[in-house]
Parts: structure tokens; sequence; C-alpha cells
């Protein structure tokens, strides 16, 4: 027993003065001794007065590289539809403020446009959905908080106006000069109830991309309405310098430019808003779309100043160029959108500046 209590005490002094041999500084632990005895480590805790990591920054990786993010199942019907919709809006507007100037060949022109682009923007969502009746199914709740939702009313309310609008030119040629003027009315009232929408017709389709989990359209959704604005002015602008009268196309030329210089400056905002998940708006098909829009506006706007207000040819050309312009910038956005998606380093590393301190 006394052998066994001799051992014991034996033990403990050995562990008190192995720590004290430690805690001094005699001894690092790990092989490395400072000049004044105390570790390494220690020191560089010291001086940078508070702890220091121990290891280097992990690196972020994914399972087998597969993207974090699904991309969406959207095809070409989406990014058409965005386009055509802005379109609709846009001219929708543009045609309430001819009517209501006395311009009847730019708002017929006008109306026209906005129901072709109507129906095919419509045929471009139906198409994308897969039966007319999702369609209709969206309509059987309404809830605010809900781009989509909000979005399928819109269009619900939006759509009759702009048809009936559209209609009510044909008045003269079936009834007659005299008694097509009630229906004229009527179809006044109806345009300018569809312009009362169409800025909401034109914007919504930004909200409803900035809504999803998509990494480019999340980090600039705040800008997308903005830019599709902007594109639908352009659009609306340049599709009725090709099909207006000339001696009636100021306004559009007007809209025109001022849609194009809008949207050049609304792209380059949502890239650098977007930080690092807006680079794939200038990369691979996105890039070659991006680039398309930037000198098909720039080339229609440059048209438009110089000889848009003298030429019917060039105005035509301006306008082309301004939609084109318009076209290529949503295509642009959506292809963004889809490579973001696929690569989960525009998923993880926002994420990660995020919820670093400070920022």
């Amino acid at each position: 027993m006394t052998g066994t209590m001799d051992r014991v005490r034996s033990a403990v002094g050995a562990g008190r003065s192995w720590g004290r041999t430690v805690t001094d500084g005699s001894s690092s632990g790990n092989g490395h001794r400072s000049g004044d005895g105390a570790p390494a480590q220690t020191r560089r805790r010291r001086r940078g007065g508070g702890e220091q990591p121990m290891v280097p920054d992990a690196e972020f990786t994914s399972y087998y590289g597969r993207p974090v993010v699904r991309p969406s199942p959207w095809t070409a019907d989406i990014p058409a539809y965005l386009f055509l919709g802005g379109l609709a809006g846009g001219s929708s507007l543009l045609a309430a403020g001819a009517d209501l100037t006395g311009l009847a060949g730019l708002r017929r022109a006008t109306r026209a446009t906005a129901l072709a682009a109507l129906g095919g923007g419509t045929y471009a969502l139906v198409h994308d959905l897969g039966r007319p009746s999702r369609m209709h199914h969206m309509l059987r709740v309404a809830k605010p908080t809900s781009p989509m939702s909000v979005g399928s009313w819109l269009l619900a309310a939006y759509g009759p106006l702009a048809g009936a609008a559209a209609a009510s030119e044909l008045a003269p040629a079936v009834l007659g000069e005299g008694r097509a003027a009630a229906v004229l009315r009527l179809g006044r009232a109806a345009g300018l109830g569809a312009a009362g929408f169409a800025p909401a017709v034109a914007s919504y389709t930004g909200v409803l991309l900035g809504d999803t989990a998509t990494p480019t359209w999340a980090e600039a959704g705040p800008y997308l309405p903005w830019l599709f604005v902007s594109g639908a002015a352009a659009a609306a602008g340049g599709a009725a310098l090709v099909t207006a009268p000339r001696g009636q196309s100021a306004p559009a030329r007007r809209l025109g430019l001022a849609g194009a210089v809008g949207e050049l400056v609304a792209t380059e905002v949502v890239k650098r808003r977007a930080g690092l998940a807006g680079e794939p708006m200038g990369q691979g098909r996105a890039g070659r779309y991006a680039r398309g829009a930037r000198w098909c506006t720039v080339a229609g706007a440059g048209l438009g100043l110089s000889v848009g207000g003298r030429s019917r040819l060039g105005a035509a050309a301006a306008g082309a160029l301004l939609a084109a312009g318009s076209w290529c910038s949503r295509f642009a956005v959506f292809h963004g959108g889809q490579q973001s998606a696929a690569d989960p380093r525009y998923t993880v590393v926002p994420q990660r500046e995020r919820l670093r301190p400070g920022t």
C-alpha cells in the first residue's frame, strides 16, 4: 500500500513540473521555440491583440461539383415573353399619348403593335406552361405577395382593354365614319385603361425573376424592373418608328432614345450591383447576347438621332435596331441567370460574403 502511494505521488509531481515548464516558456510542446523562450504561436497571438486563425480559410466546394441551385426549366419562350410583354406595355402607353394629342396614325400603329405583342407573349407563356388550362388555373387565387399571381391578374386586366382599344380602330371601316364615333370613344377609354396597367405589365417580370433563387437574378432583383421598363420604352419606340407615319413619329423617336439611354445605364447598374453574381451576364451565350444588345442599342440611337427624323428608311432601320437591342437584352439576362445557377461558386461565395462581419 505504501509503495502504491509513493508511485502516485511521483506521477503527480512529474505532471506539475511538466505543466510549469510549458507555462513559463521553457518548452513549446511542439519543438519550436522563440528567442525569449515563448512559443512562436503564442507570440503571434499576443502581437495581433486577439486570437488568430491557426488554419487557412477553407475553400468552398459542392457535392461533386454539382450546382447548389438547380437552373430553371424555362426555355426560350420565357425571354421572348419578357420582351413581348414589355413591347405591349410600352406600345399601349405610347398609343394613349398619341390618342390624347390627336396623332391618329401613331395611335393606330401602336395599338396594333400592343395587340400583336400581347398575342405573341400569351402564346409563348402558354407554350411554356404546356397546357392552356394552367394559365386559367393561376387565376383561381390572388396572392399579393406572389409576383406570379400579381402578374397573372395584371395580364387578365390589361389584355381585354388593349384588345378593345385595338378593335375599336376597325369601327370606321366597318360602321362608317358617322356611326363609329361612339365606338372610338369607348376605344379611347379602353386605351387609357390599358395605359394605366402598362408600366406594371412591363416591369413585373423583373420582380418575378428577382424573387427566384437563381444567383444573378436574385442579386440584381431590385434593379431588373428598371432595366425592363427602359427596354420596353426602347422596343415600343423602335416598333413605332417602323410602323407609324414618319410625320407622326417624333414622340416614338423620343421615347425610343430615352429608353435606349436608360437601358444602357440600367444594364451596367445591374452588373455592378449584382457583384460576383453579375459575371455570367458577360460570359458565354449571355455575353454574346449582351454585346449584341449594346451594339444594336447604340447603333439604333445614333441612327435615330442623325437621320430618323428626315428619312423613312432611316427611321425604320433605327427602330428595328432599338427593338433588336431590347430583344437581345432580355435573352442576356435570361441566359446569365441560367449560367449562374449552373456554377456553384455564384451561389456559395455571395452567401459567405454576407455572413462576414461588417458586410
